[in-house]
C-alpha cells in the first residue's frame, strides 16, 4: 500500500480479481506509527476492512495479514499482546461486516517483523493463525524455526 499507492478501492479491486481467479489472496492492514501513536488504529483498520473487503461473498475464502506499516523491515514488532488484541479486533470487524461465524473460521495472521526469536511468543497468542513471514525468510535456519513451531 505505502510504496506502491494502493488504496482500500484498489486492494478491493485486486482481492476480488485474484478470488475470481480461483486465488486466495492475503489481504494485509496495518496502521502508520503516527496512526497507531495517535491511537487510530481501529479506525483505520475498520475503514481498511470495510472498503477493502467490500462486495466480498465468501470471506472464508481469504487471509487477512495484520501488518503494521511501522514495523515492515524495521525490526520492530508489536508486544504479542499488541498484536493479539488488534488480531481481535479485526475478528470482531469482520463478524459485524459479515458474520461471527465466519469471522472465527477467518485465517489472520501477523505481519511485523515475526522472526526466530519472537514467533513462539507470538504464536501462543489466541487470536494470531499464524505469520507473514518476510525478511526472516531470507534466513533459512531462522524460517526453519518458524516453520517448523508447533502452536
Amino acid at each position: 500500500r505505502q510504496y506502491f499507492g494502493e488504496t482500500d478501492e484498489t486492494v478491493n479491486k485486486r482481492t476480488l480479481t485474484a478470488l475470481k481467479a480461483g486465488l486466495t489472496p492475503i489481504v494485509c492492514v496495518g496502521e502508520s506509527l503516527e496512526e497507531s501513536e495517535t491511537r487510530k488504529t481501529e479506525d483505520v483498520l475498520y475503514t481498511q476492512l470495510k472498503d477493502g473487503l467490500k462486495d466480498i461473498e465468501d470471506i472464508k475464502k481469504i487471509v487477512i495479514a495484520y501488518e503494521p506499516v511501522w514495523a515492515i523491515g524495521t525490526g520492530k514488532t508489536a508486544t504479542a499482546q499488541q498484536a493479539n488484541e488488534t488480531i481481535a479486533f479485526i475478528r470482531k470487524t469482520v463478524g459485524e461486516l459479515f458474520c461471527p461465524k465466519c469471522a472465527q473460521a477467518l485465517r489472520i495472521q501477523y505481519g511485523g517483523s515475526m522472526n526466530a526469536g519472537n514467533c513462539k511468543e507470538l504464536m501462543a497468542q489466541e487470536e494470531i493463525d499464524g505469520g507473514l513471514i518476510g525478511g526472516a525468510s531470507l534466513k533459512a535456519n531462522d524460517f526453519a524455526t518458524i516453520v517448523n513451531f508447533d502452536k
